[in-house]
């Protein structure tokens, strides 16, 4: 219960009940001890006024007088004489004198202190001023030790009242807050264990419902959050069985496809001019429809495999990327270039590797045909810092704004009017699961660079 917050409330709140009534009692305690001293004045003043009245009173009744008003002796001026009205024999000589005609409020405070750390009994002399103007001034002498019991009796009485005023305050505090505060929490809480067993589920979205304003606010993010989650659930969720069914769909559109490829290899041996004019088309037609099957299909999959690391030439992998790009590129003028050193070792998937570079030459030699001018596909590889570079650089006319945008999202960042994007997202997957980054360096009218980075620590 402690660690709760009613708990931890209901412990503050008797905390600073208690710190208010201290504060109450301190002022308090002083007032108590300066209304006692002024009854005892007044009583001596009219047990005075009593001896004044006739002279000759006799000792016993002096004594039972001074014995009511609480005092030893009795002094009053009046008309400038002072004079000693009533007296008895003292048990001590006085140790104190307080005067209560100028006493400031933090003087009675610091004297009604002191008397309540003070054991031992003292003899004490007050001053004031007699009631009623019966003079101009008064003094007494009395002794401490019955002040002292009245001011600490009325001392606990207050301390009593104060904690029965804290427990009673603190548990009406307690029940506020139980209704107010905690059990509203409680029921966003609840919501929010209700919500996570079924995100998916709109009906359990919660409906702010909270009086409080601050609550009512956290109710209305949280809706607003679930909102969103939820949408963000289905949307995910239609995206993935869309995914499936494009996957389906691919796979059995590439077996067509792939059917029709072996046809069109008898259409390329007929004679017909008309038919020798349209076979090469309709074939570049056909090989890129299943090519776009395969890239599909292979980003499909939940995951690329993991990297079956291999130590090989890197100079001989380039060289066949180049040598099938080749033989797409046909007489366009379009010039293919490596600069890799031949004795350059690289551990990595060799076939995992062939597709990231032949995505990133296919579709930089895409760019280039694309504008009608001429242009130069680069391929550099050397070893950097603790890591394999591999640079695949061109002369083409730059990525627009929405591949750049977009980058290495799939059927987002297509370079080319068409273009799914599924070439720069399955080479930047590859690259990664090899621990290597695929970065874009540069791209604008002047050309495009792309740099692969492979560590060399964590492959070795």
């Amino acid at each position: 219960m402690l660690n709760s917050l009613s708990g931890r409330f209901l412990i503050l709140t008797v905390i600073f009940v208690m710190l208010a009534e201290i504060l109450i009692f301190v002022p308090s305690i002083a007032r108590y001890r300066e209304d006692f001293l002024l009854n005892r004045l007044e009583r001596a003043q009219i047990a005075s006024l009593a001896l004044l009245a006739d002279d000759m009173i006799d000792t016993e009744l002096e004594e039972e007088l001074l014995l009511n008003a609480g005092v030893f002796n009795v002094v009053l001026r009046r008309d400038e004489l002072r004079q000693l009205v009533l007296s008895s024999p003292m048990p001590g000589e006085v140790d104190a004198t307080y005067d209560l005609r100028d006493a400031t409020a933090f003087s009675l405070i610091g004297d009604a202190l002191n008397r309540l750390i003070t054991p031992e009994r003292e003899m004490i002399r007050v001053i004031g001023n007699p009631f009623r103007d019966g003079g101009l001034l008064i003094e007494i002498t009395l002794e401490t030790s019955e002040l002292r019991a009245a001011m600490i009796d009325y001392g606990l009485r207050i301390l009593i009242l104060s904690a029965v005023i804290s427990v009673f305050t603190a548990g009406l505090l307690f029940l506020a807050v139980q209704i107010l505060l905690v059990k509203p929490i409680k029921g966003v809480v609840g919501h929010m264990q209700s919500y996570a067993k079924a995100p998916e589920d709109a009906r359990r979205i919660i409906e702010p419902s909270a009086s409080v304003t601050e609550l009512r606010e956290a109710e209305q993010a949280l809706q607003s959050l679930q909102t969103q989650l939820t949408q963000a659930l289905k949307q995910k969720e239609r995206l993935a069985q869309l995914g499936g069914a494009v996957a389906r769909v691919s796979h059995d559109l590439r077996n067509i496809l792939t059917s029709a490829q072996l046809f069109t290899d008898r259409i390329e041996m007929s004679e017909d001019p008309a038919v020798k004019r349209m076979a090469p088309k309709l074939v570049n037609s056909i090989t890129r429809a299943v090519s776009l099957c395969e890239s599909t299909l292979a980003f499909g999959r939940a995951e690329e495999p993991a990297p079956t690391l291999t130590l090989f030439n890197l100079a001989e992998l380039v060289s066949d990327v180049l040598d099938s790009e080749r033989l797409a590129i046909g007489e366009f003028d379009l010039s293919l270039s490596e600069d890799v050193p031949g004795n350059l070792m690289l551990r990595a998937d060799p076939e995992q590797m062939f597709r990231v570079l032949s995505n990133l030459v296919r579709n930089a030699r895409q760019a280039i045909i694309g504008t009608g001018q001429p242009g130069e596909i680069n391929v550099a590889a050397n070893v950097c810092d603790d890591a394999w570079c591999i640079d695949v650089t061109d002369t083409g006319p730059g990525l627009p704004p929405k591949a750049k945008e977009y980058l290495f999202r799939a059927f987002q960042g297509g370079a080319r009017k068409g273009g799914s994007g599924l070439g720069l997202a399955i080479s930047e997957e590859l690259v990664r699961g090899h621990g290597g980054t695929l970065e874009l360096r540069k791209s604008d009218e002047t050309g495009t660079a792309f740099r692969i980075r492979l560590p060399m620590g964590e492959m070795g």
